[in-house]
Parts: C-alpha cells; structure tokens; sequence
C-alpha cells in the first residue's frame, strides 16, 4: 500500500512539475509567429539628434524616414513600444497580468485584428508602405537587441500589426471605455458622453484633456501668426507624446509629437501650417438591447434570427514568473461587439467602427501645404474624433470640431438603450463633416480650446450658435475651469503677444464657478467645531487665492482638495463629501509636514531619477498639474498633466520658427542617457528650448549622428 501511497506521490508531483512546465512556456508557444513585411528594397535613414536628444531624421523617401522614425524611439524607449505592440497582438497580458488582459479582452472584442486586416490592405499604397517601413525598423532593432526583448515572438511584427494598435487605441479617445466598462460590470449607464476611461499601466487616454490656442496677426500686435499646442497626456506609457522631426526628399518634413507605435506626427507644423488637438467628446457611442434566444444563440432583427458570432479567446494573465490562460468568450453581431451582463444582451456601435483611414489621413495632414487642402483631408472625418486648431502663414487660423458622429435618424432617444431589433436604427456612417461646427478667422483675433463645448472658442460675436446644430449629434455643453479661464484672459481687451500668451498659458488661476464654488460652499457649510484640525483647515481653505501658483499658504491644501471634486465634475458623478475630502486633505499635510501651510511647491513635485523639482499649476488649470502619485515620502509626483508643449510662430517674410518642451526628456526610459532628465528644469520654470526645423539649424547643434540600414533584401 505504501508503495501506492509513494507511486501516487510521485506521480502529482511529476502532473505539478509539468503544469508548472506549461504555465511557463504556453503563451509563447501558443502565440501566432509574427511575419515581417516583405522586403523588396532596403530602408536607408539618418539621425541626427540636437542638445537635447531630439531626433531629426532624415531620408531620400517617406518609408526611409519611416523606418528611421522607429529605430530613433527604440532607441529612446523600446520598452513602451514593446507594451503597445503586445497590446497590438493581444499579448499585453503576458508583460502586464490582470491589467494587460484587460486591455487584450478590449483588443478582442473590438475586433482590433480583424479591423486592421480588413482596411489596412486598402489604404493607399504609400500609406502602407509607411506602415511596412516603420515596423522594419522596429524589426530591425529587435534584431539587434535581443537582450531588451519581453516576449518571445513578439517580433517580427509588420504594417498590419502596427495598424491593430491604432484600431484598439483610437474609440477610447471619445470614451467608448467608459461604456465597455459599464456594461462587462453591469452597473447604471451614463447617458451623457464622457471623458475617456484612465486605460491601466499609464495607458491613459487624454482623461484630463489638453489646451490649444491661436492668435491671428491682426491680433497679435506683432504681425505674428501664433499656435499653441498644449496636449495633456501621461508622463509615461503609451500614450506618452515623443518629439521628433522628420524630413524626406519627397516632401514631408514636420516638427511635432507622436505617440509610441506611429510613423508620423500626430500634431506640430509644417514650413506652411500647423495643428494641435484636443479631446472632444461627442456622443459617439449607441447601445442596443438584444433580443436573444439563449437556446440557440441567436438574436432578432428585423423579424427574423440571426445567428449570434461567437469565438472563444484565451488571455494571457502574467502572475510572478507564470503565465496563466484565462478563457473568453467574445460575441458580435451585425450592429457591432456584443456584451452579456446580468440585464441582458447588449450591442455597442461607435463612430469609426471598423474605419482606419485615419492612418492615411494624419500622413496626408503632414505633407497639406494649404488651410483649402488641410480643410479638405480633415474633412473625411477618419479620425474618429478631436477638437482640431490650426494656424499657417498665411495668417489663417481655425477651429474644427472634428467627429465621426453617425449619421442618425431623428425621433429615437439615442441617449438611452435603443432596440436591437429594428435595422433601421443600425446607421452606416457619420454625418458631413459641414454639419459640424467649425470656426474660421473670427473677429475675435483668437480661438481656443481646453476640452471644452465648441460653443465657446472665439468670444462673444465669433462664438457658434448651439441652436444652430441639430440635438442628434450630441455635442458636449460643458465647461471646464481651464475654459472658462482661458476665455476671460482671452476676452480682455488689447493685443495678445507672445508675452501675454504665455501668461495665459502657464496660468494657474481657478474661476469661483462650477465644481470650485461647490467645493468651497460646502467646506464653509460644514460644522467642524468638534474638530480643531479641521476648523483650522477651513479657516484657511476660506482664504485660499484661488490660484495654484506656490504663493498663498492655503494652495497646497486647496491642490489636495481640488482633484477629487474636479474628477466627480468630470464623470458627472455626486460630489464628494466635503467634510471627508477636507479631513483627507488635513491629515495628508499633517502626516507629511507636520503644517497645513505648508508651500505648494513642497508638497507637489517632478521627479525622475536624481532629479526632484518643485512645481507649480493645478488640476484643471492652464498650467496643468493634474494627476499624479504619492511617493513614500508623502510627496505627490506628477505623472499626467502638461505633457509637451510647443510654439509656433509664422512671422511675415521669415521662416517659421517654433520651441517646445516635454517634463522629462526624450530618453524617458533610459537612465543611463543624458536626455533623461535634460528638460525638467526648462520645464519646471516655464521655459522652452528651440526646435531646430531647418537642417542647418539642426547641424549647428548636432549632439550625434549616424546613419541607420535595414537589412538587405
């Protein structure tokens, strides 16, 4: 018996090993095998990179550059370029467990693979092949350094793969998250379009928003056409801005920022013009009930059933040095992803669905020469949805709310749960791209934007009519602080030089309106006589500036207390209880400081590395500070907020000329670089560095430079 009882023993330990065995090699194994692009040519580029580290590539055509593009970020940081392109592949959660499969279960049910598979091979053929020579250079890095590598099999990837990241990423930009999310959980649905939902592993979509500003030369008082592009997104991860030049000898050549796993810009400027973006948030998003016979996995439409697609997935969750296999089931039908939640069946359609010509439509963008042609690309409406302005030489400058809103028939309640069984109500695509508004040289002199309504961009007398705008599209009414903010400094009287205009945009000033004046209402109605910490705290939260500048000695407390109510403004959720965010707040600069008064600039902090900065700017002000960590120390470490900065100046008979900046540098990733760290000290005290556009300029200041080969075919 006891020889059983030993035989038996042996035999679950040999039955543990071998699972162990599996649970350490299957993700891998189970993985498809990447294919590169086939290669009929070798990619040749140059980088040269300035004081800073900012690459300027350079190539004799577009792919050339392409191709440079990718090797120049692997250099910088090809651990996040990894992360977007296992999130491509469906593979996020083998690097990043439970947070990553979350994001490989939306990969999977947006169908992102499938998406790209179908309209990558039609977009124009330059565009693909923009796509193709980018992923070669990502290939060809991956080559070379293998020693970086996180995943086998990873690499190689290929234009198709590098397309499957921008159809997952781009419908949580207009919030699509947000009802993803709702629905896999089953809790209430939020009526109202909202601001996209915080994606894990720094993953964030623009949540806090960005500010844009133009100023026309006739209000300038210079003469000078000026842009400001001011895009708030997370510090890291992989919707971090990445500044970089690009120069081809077929034409393209633009200053700007792009985020990890694209071959062009997203925003900057030309020789000719320039753009910036913001996030918008129209109701993009419709959701059907089904009617579901679960007997037969079918739903009704139209009368009749229709067999309900089904597929079962495995996400790959990382846990220590395992890997475990987690089951999926993902179901679709003809109006889009399906989800099944205790209510029921449900059915989600989005503006953009299964449309990825906006990677042709941002490359076009880059090479426009004139605001006619910019307007005409702009127009076609593929990229799903952002608040466009623009400025160029010409001294023309404009706002373009852009959105994919689809193309509904008026009577149904579009806000709330539609039936799934009437086909009439599954629209094909979005409206005219006239319907929507757009502003164009205003009286004003200016235009703006800081994710807010579109109805208030250019001042009284310039600003849009909501009437004017049918109540189907759904365009957001809202107002942040920073808007609000923004169109006062805006509106007072006088030219807006470049010396106002910066005044404007490091602005830290709150308006006593909104959330800000419930939150102060609330605090002073409390009755904390049982509490002195609290009865001190809100004596001086009652004397609080109204400004997050590091000057007054309420500004750290009124930071702390700020956030909370900003983000339940923001979600249009209760607001927070007043007396439990006051003691919160107290306890947090008692704990830390040992005093409530303590300066701002103390308690809210940039840091990377050795480096450790005092800095100023709030939650929703001009001067974002908006998100960030709180470090051991009790300090807060900004993560998410002003993310890259850039100025743009056509002056009349010159060149443009511009000048940017980023928190860190361009090196985010990589201590052991001297562009690490570089910027954070311009960026603390509201300085720029230049943007060499032109070669010369570049050269001039050139800190290295190499030529970079793919391999032969």
């Amino acid at each position: 018996m006891r020889k059983w009882f030993k035989r038996l023993g042996i035999l679950l330990i040999v039955l543990l090993v071998a699972a162990l065995v599996f649970l350490l090699v299957w993700e891998p194994m189970a993985a498809r095998e990447g294919q590169a692009p086939v290669a009929d040519r070798q990619y040749q580029a140059e980088i040269v990179r300035d004081e800073y580290g900012v690459p300027h590539i350079y190539g004799a055509t577009d792919p050339d550059v392409a191709f440079g593009v990718a090797v120049a970020h692997a250099e910088d940081d090809f651990s996040t370029l990894q992360d977007v392109m296992a999130m491509a592949r469906g593979r996020y959660g083998a690097i990043a467990g439970e947070d990553g499969a979350a994001v490989d279960f939306a990969y999977h049910l947006l169908d992102a693979r499938g998406t790209a598979e179908r309209q990558f091979p039609a977009l124009p053929a330059d565009t693909r092949a923009l796509f193709d020579a980018y992923a070669s250079g990502l290939n060809a890095y991956a080559q070379e350094h293998p020693e970086e590598l996180k995943l086998s099999k990873l690499f190689p990837v290929n234009g198709t793969d590098v397309a499957a990241g921008f159809a997952l990423r781009q419908p949580f930009f207009f919030g699509l998250g947000n009802t993803v999310a709702a629905l896999v959980s089953g809790e209430p649905l939020d009526p109202e379009p909202g601001p996209p939902l915080v994606l894990p592993q720094g993953q964030e979509a623009a949540m806090s928003g960005s500010n844009a500003f133009a100023i026309a030369p006739e209000k300038s008082g210079d003469g000078v056409t000026r842009l400001v592009s001011n895009a708030h997104q997370p510090f890291r991860g992989g919707v971090a801005w990445y500044e970089l030049v690009v120069e081809s000898g077929e034409g393209w050549h633009f200053a700007g920022a792009n985020f990890p796993g694209s071959p062009f810009p997203f925003l900057g400027h030309n020789e000719h013009l320039g753009w910036t973006n913001t996030v918008n948030q129209p109701d993009m998003t419709d959701i059907y009930r089904l009617v579901v016979n679960e007997d037969t996995m079918q739903y009704r439409l139209d009368g009749q059933w229709h067999d309900l697609e089904s597929r079962q997935v495995w996400l790959p969750v990382k846990l220590g040095p395992l890997t475990l296999a987690i089951p999926r089931t993902i179901y679709r039908s003809v109006h889009g992803p399906v989800i099944h939640n205790d209510d029921g069946w449900f059915a989600v359609r989005y503006g953009g669905i299964d449309n990825l010509g906006n990677l042709d439509e941002y490359y076009r963008l880059n090479k426009a020469t004139s605001f006619d042609e910019w307007r005409q690309i702009v127009s076609r409406l593929d990229v799903p949805s952002t608040n466009f302005i623009y400025a160029d030489e010409a001294g023309t400058i404009a706002y373009f709310y852009n959105a994919a809103i689809p193309d509904r028939v008026e009577g149904p309640d579009w806000r709330g749960i539609l039936p799934g069984d009437d086909s009439r109500l599954i629209w094909s695509g979005p409206v005219e791209a006239d319907e929507l508004p757009w502003v164009v040289n205003p009286a004003s002199g200016w235009l703006f934007n800081a994710n807010n309504t579109p109805f208030s961009a250019a001042g009284p007398g310039s600003d849009l009519d909501p009437a004017d705008f049918s109540p189907v599209l759904g365009i957001e009414t809202r107002m942040t602080n920073r808007a609000r903010r923004a169109a006062q400094l805006l509106g007072e009287s006088g030219p807006i030089d470049r010396a106002r205009l910066e005044a404007i945009k490091y602005d830290t000033g709150y308006l006593r309106e909104g959330y800000i004046a419930t939150m102060l209402d609330s605090v002073a109605a409390l009755d904390v006589s049982d509490d002195p910490l609290l009865e001190r705290a809100q004596a001086l939260l009652a004397r609080w500036d109204l400004t997050a500048d590091n000057r007054g000695p309420a500004d750290a407390l009124a930071l702390l207390m700020v956030r909370p109510f900003m983000g339940s403004d923001y979600n249009r959720e209760a607001m927070p209880d007043p007396r439990e965010e006051l003691e919160r707040s107290a306890n947090h600069l008692m704990d830390t400081f040992g005093r409530l008064d303590v300066p701002m600039s103390d308690l809210l902090r940039l840091r990377q590395g050795d480096v450790d900065l005092p800095l100023d700017g709030g939650s929703d002000t001009l001067r974002a500070s908006t998100l960030w960590d709180v470090d051991e120390d009790g300090r807060l470490s900004l993560r998410h907020g002003d993310s890259f900065i850039m100025f743009v100046e056509w002056e009349p008979g010159m060149q443009v000329r511009s000048q940017s900046i980023q928190p860190f540098g361009s090196a985010t990733t990589r201590p052991d670089s001297p562009h690490y760290t570089d910027q954070m000290r311009l960026y603390a005290a509201h300085r720029l560095k230049p943007v060499h556009f032109w070669r010369e300029a570049v050269m001039a200041h050139a800190s290295s430079r190499r030529q970079v080969f793919s391999p032969a075919p």
